[in-house]
């Protein structure tokens, strides 16, 4: 991403976090660091279309570190889906490595979103209280479901309008072509995969959770996008 555009978006997203921001103004912010995002995911797609070599397939392992590693890694999934990159969870010491496959500009937007959304998923946690009768662990994993499951929706809803709203033509069929040749770099490196079974929650954080997501902003403000970040969600 140009330093230009992500720095656009880095203050976009650093304004719909602080915590000064009322929730319409950080929904506002959010909403147009999404569109930045969206739009350039397919201006990159169509570039690639002409010029193969300026996004290649590619591949990278993020290690996702307790607590919580497994709902950290559902949110992963939930926005590296919608962005048109797979991934392989495999166990790593307490948590996980999550393999992820796809366009090098496809899983850097992944890289910023995921960074800074968890930072966003421990501030959420930080400040909801665990109410009285829950169990604090149960709580905060629905907490997570809830959060996870609200951005992924809206990915999905950003990706498909910038998709909609290109004037280029065949758009659709270039993006289609690019999840298609995803797929078949992860079945080339892991040709005999399993899909984890549905997880069954008991907490009741799934509502707060959800909310929490639909005021997310979804990309990072100035942060480091390493493996620190994810350290930020307590027991």
């Amino acid at each position: 991403m140009s330093e230009a555009m992500l720095s656009k978006v880095r203050k976009l997203l650093a304004q719909a976090e602080d915590p000064a921001c009322t929730p319409a103004e950080s929904a506002a912010f959010t909403a147009k660091a999404t569109e930045l995002i969206a739009r350039y995911g397919v201006d990159r797609a169509l570039l690639a279309a002409r010029e193969p070599a300026t996004d290649p397939v590619g591949d990278r392992v993020v290690e996702v570190v307790a607590p919580y590693a497994r709902d950290k890694v559902g949110l992963l999934a939930a926005v590296a889906d919608p962005l048109r990159c797979r991934c392989v969870r495999r166990p790593h010491g307490s948590g996980f490595a999550m393999h992820l496959f796809g366009f090098a500009s496809d899983l850097e937007r992944v890289d910023l979103l995921f960074t800074s959304l968890l930072v966003q998923a421990a501030h959420g946690l930080a400040g909801t209280l665990v109410p009285a009768g829950e169990q604090p662990a149960a709580f905060r994993r629905s907490w997570l479901a809830g959060f996870a499951q609200v951005i992924g929706a809206r990915l999905r809803e950003a990706e498909a309008e910038a998709a909609s709203g290109s004037a280029a033509p065949g758009v659709a069929l270039v993006l289609a072509d690019r999840s298609d040749r995803v797929r078949q770099r992860l079945a080339e490196v892991y040709p005999r995969l399993r899909t984890a079974p549905r997880r069954r929650l008991a907490g009741g954080g799934f509502g707060p959770g959800a909310e929490a997501g639909r005021r997310a902003d979804l990309g990072g403000p100035e942060v480091d996008a390493g493996p620190g970040a994810d350290r930020g969600i307590g027991r």
